[in-house]
């Protein structure tokens, strides 16, 4: 305990005096050190796009770089210039063409080199923008290893060159008979990213997002047309699937900076929202989240002048809402999280004052005209509160199941890092759920112990479709389970940002994970929805000589493999977690792990995803198991989801 002494403040030699460092440890002028623009992005990556990865996950650096150059076409748009964006993406390489006013030619180098330089701090030629600082291109650029930016104005174009942010090639200004507008074409670099790869349904997401927030917008992708006519109506009944699974039709309102639509799901009773910032989505909300919800709660209280508890409200609520201010405040450069206050420089208006104010009069109004939808808003509520009160008992497991998490070592083998202490941290802490001893045991004394758990399996878990939410709180292993994610409240109190199913590459492998995935499905959909399950992928071969080993995780690896080490390497065959050593498990979940990850299919809704692969049509799923198994190397049974 810290303790605090009365007393002058001066101090002897002996209590200001530390031990003796090394020499190695000398701090003095040497020890200042200068870094250009680039070393400094890419000595600090995560001030600038959050943190890195392969592109498993739909945060991953490299969408970021994507959606930085993105961000600058629409700017373009939103001014009025430009109403078509090219999108294309090919051999990891990425190129995005606008038809904007185009970069002038004279500022286009130090428009993607030099920092504190851009149009963006000036509200009058950029209102309302998605960038702010104009340091995205520069991002993009210096952690690229090629990166080439063309501008066209009035017949005019020049091309410049990078590599890793150093300069390799400027050209001359020269005639041009393209339309006005800016091209930028980039790769990722692999020394930062390792072995990257673009997943194209997390570019499709984000490119739907674009248009879906920008009415009259057309983005072209590889050779697919994106449009949206409906704003946020649009993104919700995509988003939602059928629309009968909703309580009410979608709800829509627009007017002025601000709009939303939204209904409540009779299929899941947890909270979604999509919520976005001049364009920008912000997948851990804000100001304007926050201020909708309420004056949503407020509005349907005062409506049918009940005092209903705010979480009988929420529950099964799905919404998207975007608001356009000035001069927009984020917290940190991946603006994942909104924190403006008011929506205008001057500060006349407050965001709060603005949305209540259209919630209020829109909403009230449509429930006072469409009287059926009133009645079933009510239905609903009432029915959350009859499930809210017959849970009240059996949800007291749930708090007594965190103290059987922190007791019971042979469940969960915890990491140091959690998502209350730290958001920056979170997004590299993970949770290993794997099946038996061995391979449980192999993964902990492998792993990095910052940040990664693991949790073990007792076998098979229970298959749990069509069963109510009560089984999570008495089936033990759920319980444990779900108090160790601490999801049961909310998603947004996830701990682990990443959580992986590790299990062997076989059947009965094959079988868990089915069943854990049905788990996430039938009670925690939005830990999927958020891009937080992932199947582990480890080798199914080792081939190796005296030099040099490699690790192969399908048919073909192994044959390349065996070329390339020449005559007789050998040749081991994984038969499953607990045969790898924790020596090579360190390498499989280290830097280079491997993740595929958990995609929800836009075709089908869970419960129909659920009574497909989980219900009585077997027949049907033994079918379309043997069409999508590959025998021969077992390495795409993950692919029924």
């Amino acid at each position: 305990m810290a303790e605090i002494f009365e007393g002058d403040n001066t101090y002897n030699d002996d209590e200001l005096d530390f031990p003796i460092v090394q020499e190695s440890d000398t701090y003095d002028e040497s020890s200042i050190l200068h870094l250009e623009w680039a070393e400094h992005i890419r000595t600090r990556p995560g001030m600038y796009i959050g943190k890195m990865g392969d592109g498993s996950a739909h945060d991953d650096g490299i969408y970021i770089l994507l959606k930085e150059i993105i961000d600058n076409a629409i700017d373009e748009y939103v001014m009025g210039y430009g109403k078509v964006i090219e999108v294309t993406i090919a051999d990891e390489t990425v190129t995005v063409r606008d038809y904007g006013r185009g970069i002038p030619l004279g500022k286009l180098k130090v428009c993607m080199s030099q920092m504190n330089t851009g149009a963006k701090y000036n509200t009058s030629v950029f209102k309302k923008a998605v960038g702010l600082n104009g340091v995205g291109a520069k991002a993009t650029n210096a952690m690229s290893s090629y990166f080439k930016a063309q501008a066209y104005r009035d017949g005019v174009t020049k091309i410049i060159e990078f590599s890793k942010g150093e300069l390799t090639y400027e050209s001359e200004e020269f005639a041009t008979e393209e339309r006005n507008g800016t091209a930028i074409t980039f790769k990722p670099d692999s020394t930062l990213f390792g072995n990257y790869h673009f997943l194209m349904e997390y570019v499709d997401d984000l490119i739907w997002n674009y248009v879906f927030l920008n009415s009259g917008l057309t983005i072209n992708f590889n050779g697919h047309k994106y449009q949206a006519k409906n704003g946020l109506l649009d993104l919700l009944e995509r988003r939602i699937g059928k629309l009968e699974t909703c309580v009410y039709p979608i709800i829509h309102i627009k007017e002025g900076d601000f709009e939303c639509a939204f209904t409540h799901s009779n299929i899941t009773s947890n909270e979604e929202y999509f919520s976005f910032a001049n364009g920008q989505y912000n997948p851990l909300g804000g100001t304007h989240l926050n201020v909708f919800r309420e004056a949503i709660a407020k509005t349907i209280r005062e409506f049918y002048n009940k005092d209903y508890e705010t979480s009988d409200i929420r529950s099964s609520f799905i919404a998207a809402i975007s608001i356009k201010v000035m001069n927009p405040e984020y917290e940190g450069q991946t603006k994942t999280k909104f924190s403006s206050t008011v929506m205008d420089k001057d500060g006349d208006v407050t965001i709060r004052a603005y949305v209540t104010d259209i919630i209020k009069r829109h909403f009230d109004k449509f429930l006072h005209i469409n009287s059926d939808v009133a009645e079933a808003l009510m239905r609903k509520i009432i029915q959350n509160e009859k499930e809210r009160k017959g849970m009240a008992n059996i949800k007291k497991l749930a708090k007594e199941s965190a103290k059987k998490v922190s007791l019971n070592n042979k469940k969960l083998r915890e990491c140091r890092v959690h998502y209350n202490t730290n958001h920056e941290k979170r997004l590299e802490s993970t949770l290993f759920i794997t099946e038996g001893d061995s391979a449980s045991g192999s993964i902990t004394k492998s792993r990095n112990a910052t940040t990664q758990a693991v949790f073990s399996l007792k076998g098979k878990p229970l298959n749990c479709f069509g069963l109510s939410k009560k089984i999570v709180y008495e089936n033990e292993e759920f319980n444990l389970l779900q108090a160790a994610l601490n999801i049961d409240e909310s998603i947004e109190n996830l701990r682990y940002n990443n959580i992986v199913i590790a299990t062997d590459a076989d059947v009965d492998g094959m079988h868990i994970r089915l069943l854990m995935l049905t788990f996430f499905l039938q009670f925690y959909p939005d830990v999927i929805r958020g891009g937080h399950l992932y199947i582990l992928q480890t080798p199914l071969f080792r081939v190796r000589n005296k030099k040099q080993t490699i690790y192969c995780y399908t048919d073909e690896e192994r044959i390349n493999a065996i070329k390339s080490l020449g005559k007789n390497p050998e040749i081991t065959r994984f038969k499953g977690l607990g045969e790898i050593s924790p020596d090579e498990f360190s390498y499989f979940i280290g830097p280079n792990m491997r993740l595929e990850p958990i995609i929800l299919r836009n075709d089908l809704t869970i419960p129909e995803m659920l009574l497909y692969y989980m219900g009585k049509n077997t027949e049907d799923r033994q079918e379309f198991i043997i069409e999508n198994l590959r025998v021969e190397d077992d390495t795409n049974i993950d692919k029924i989801y």
